[in-house]
């Protein structure tokens, strides 16, 4: 990774990275932006750094035993950087070597001095995803370069989501249910570059990612272990019993995104050496690793999950957000904005006349309806079917007040029932 020869080392950082095939930029945030200096060196931990630098493929050449080690960046030896690391903190100069330690990899062309730089300064566990995929033709490596790098973007984002999905709940297939928050704990997940489509690092972290991490170690397994069975037995049980592990068809959708067109694809996940390892996860975890062969196994998986998924029964409040029937009378369909009671951020339903004509009323005066029924895995639980007790709901004047704002701002969406269509 090349740096402006006039960029400051306190910065970081940048304010906003955009991605470009021919960018090396360094991390970036998945969500949200990310700006900074170093990290204080009196708050870094040596050996932190020492197991940082040795996962990131930097060699320890000799030193003074017992005072510090020297470092020196992946590739032949010979290059300009060298870091000086003290052992411990116990030293005088100790503080000072760290600081010179940090202001080098802020320096360092090597890729991987930003990813150690964002590990220290914020405690972070690592997901690292990589693809086997061909070399391109000649002359067509930038636009190859492009598109796999998109590729494995979109897949490690996708594999990021199932696992927030599953922090929220179990389940074979989501749908629509929980996605906004899961979305919100992405915000502050760092992603690296993926020079060539072939790698990305994601940077999760501990203090509002550890239960995302931790959930993807165990899905991840236990996908492995249900497509290995599968494979050998033909039987899809084992996709059953994974899905307490986290496993769902989002999961195996994201699997699948990863490594189509490839040769091979693989996770791997490293813990922050400053939290060390969770509960029930081994301090080392082994990668887990796919293969074209695996496809047919995870398609299939998904495909039973998406259909066995069962109905949930609900009590819904919303405000009605659209009405719409084809004449003046009978039955129609309406809109919600789900306000409690499922966690998905609309639904649609069909309602009889009498009911329709209460959820009318209610959409005229500004207030929310209340409706049970049952929320259909088709089409991603975003539709109410069976739909009963459907009565207006009081609410404060603020909300009230806020609902016919909404209201306003919305009034092209809105068809009036004796209009027809």
């Amino acid at each position: 990774m090349h740096r402006p020869v006039d960029e400051s080392v306190n910065e970081l950082f940048p304010s906003a990275v955009r991605p470009h095939p021919a960018e090396p930029a360094g991390p970036r945030p998945a969500g949200s932006q990310l700006a900074g200096g170093l990290p204080d060196p009196a708050r870094v931990d040596p050996a932190v750094l020492g197991v940082l630098l040795a996962r990131h493929g930097w060699q320890r050449r000799g030193g003074a035993a017992g005072r510090y080690s020297r470092w020196t960046p992946p590739g032949p030896p010979g290059g300009s950087t060298s870091l000086l690391v003290p052992d411990s903190i116990s030293f005088p100069d100790s503080e000072d070597l760290l600081g010179e330690a940090l202001t080098a990899l802020a320096r360092s062309a090597a890729p991987s001095a930003r990813e150690v730089l964002v590990s220290l300064a914020v405690p972070s566990d690592e997901i690292r995803w990589w693809r086997d995929v061909p070399e391109p033709a000649a002359g067509a490596a930038g636009a190859a370069s492009w598109t796999g790098a998109e590729q494995l973007h979109g897949a490690a984002r996708q594999i990021l989501l199932a696992g927030a999905l599953a922090v929220r709940g179990r389940a074979g297939y989501h749908g629509a249910r929980h996605r906004r928050r899961a979305l919100a704990t992405l915000g502050s997940i760092l992603i690296g570059p993926a020079p060539g489509g072939r790698d990305l690092t994601a940077f999760v972290p501990v203090e509002a990612g550890r239960p995302l991490a931790v959930r993807l170690y165990h899905a991840l397994h236990a996908a492995r272990e249900a497509v290995d069975y599968q494979r050998a037995t033909g039987g899809m049980e084992a996709f059953d019993s994974a899905v307490e592990a986290g496993v769902s068809r989002e999961l195996t959708e994201a699997v699948i995104a990863l490594v189509r067109g490839s040769e091979g694809a693989g996770i791997a996940l490293d813990w922050a050496p400053a939290a060390g390892a969770p509960d029930g996860c081994p301090a080392r975890p082994e990668p887990v690793e796919f293969s074209p062969g695996d496809l047919p196994a995870l398609r299939r998986a998904g495909a039973r999950y998406l259909r066995e998924e069962p109905a949930v029964t609900v009590r819904i409040t919303g405000a009605v957000v659209r009405l719409r029937r084809s004449g003046p009378r009978g039955a129609g369909i309406v809109r919600l904005r789900v306000l409690a009671g499922a966690e998905v951020p609309h639904v649609r339903l069909e309602l009889d006349e009498e009911a329709y004509r209460i959820a009318g009323q209610a959409h005229l005066v500004g207030l929310p309806v209340r409706v049970e029924g049952q929320l259909e895995s088709r089409g991603g639980f975003r539709r109410l079917t069976r739909a009963s007790q459907v009565v207006p709901v009081q609410v404060d004047e603020e909300e009230r007040d806020r609902l016919m704002k909404s209201l306003q701002e919305n009034v092209d969406y809105f068809e009036e029932a004796c209009t027809g269509e």
